[in-house]
């Protein structure tokens, strides 16, 4: 069995020796009963990660580090998602498996048809539960680089970031999907509609920002699925 992996805001360094933040340090000790001795792996985020053997002083969890390890696990090609804010728990979901499936962006789109709506402190809030989702989604999936989840912005905000091939999912879209990545190379933006859908304004805005609609498939898929299977299907066709 694999050693556990945690994911440390404190700066790491090889063969370095340091006391683990209060939250690490409770979930390794209370949460899953690590013992003194105990081999686990830390990373930080910016790439690589750091085997290391927990110690327990009394009070205080540390950890004494070993020699930094270039393992990194990303996709070959950089995958973005323009996701319309979903209600409930849905976001959360899309949150997660993107970090399993490698995305490494994501931006959350206030749409017009968006049932969730977001503002000020509860805003906050919620991107800082999204972000914990990624450190935790990417402790379990093995990434070492922490997919970056944007503020909810509006759709023509996150469309000025675009920058190469982009697509927008629509059940009527022109395109089969397979034959719309035909000139994709190295990066890919998908747009994914919250649950009513993208509103007739914002595919047309998509549309004058030279973004291309494309099918799925013959069924209509939920915003928590669309995004999800798009992003699966373009990384075994691109060979990503």
């Amino acid at each position: 069995m694999p050693p556990p992996r945690f994911f440390c805001e404190t700066p790491l360094a090889a063969g370095g020796r340091i006391e683990l933040p209060a939250a690490l340090a409770h979930h390794a000790q209370r949460v899953l009963r690590l013992a003194d001795g105990t081999p686990i792996v830390l990373f930080d985020g910016l790439g690589g990660q750091y085997p290391a053997v927990l110690r327990i002083e009394g009070r205080r969890t540390l950890a004494e580090l070993g020699a930094h390890a270039a393992i990194d696990c990303e996709l070959r090609g950089q995958l973005v998602l323009i996701q319309g804010l979903a209600s409930g728990d849905k976001m959360d979901w899309v949150v997660e498996k993107a970090v399993e499936l490698g995305i490494s962006e994501l931006w959350p789109v206030a749409a017009e048809r968006s049932v969730l709506r977001l503002s000020g402190p509860r805003l906050e809030k919620r991107l800082d539960h999204w972000r914990a989702i990624v450190r935790a989604a990417s402790e379990q999936c093995g990434r070492n680089r922490l997919m970056v989840v944007h503020p909810p912005a509006p759709l023509a905000h996150c469309l000025d970031t675009v920058h190469g091939p982009a697509l927008f999912c629509h059940p009527e879209g022109p395109l089969d999907f397979r034959m719309a990545l035909d000139n994709v190379h190295d990066r890919l933006t998908l747009m994914v509609g919250p649950e009513g859908g993208w509103s007739p304004d914002e595919l047309a805005l998509a549309q004058r920002k030279g973004l291309i609609g494309t099918r799925f498939g013959p069924r209509v898929l939920r915003t928590e699925t669309a995004g999800l299977a798009l992003a699966s299907a373009a990384t075994v066709l691109l060979d990503w």
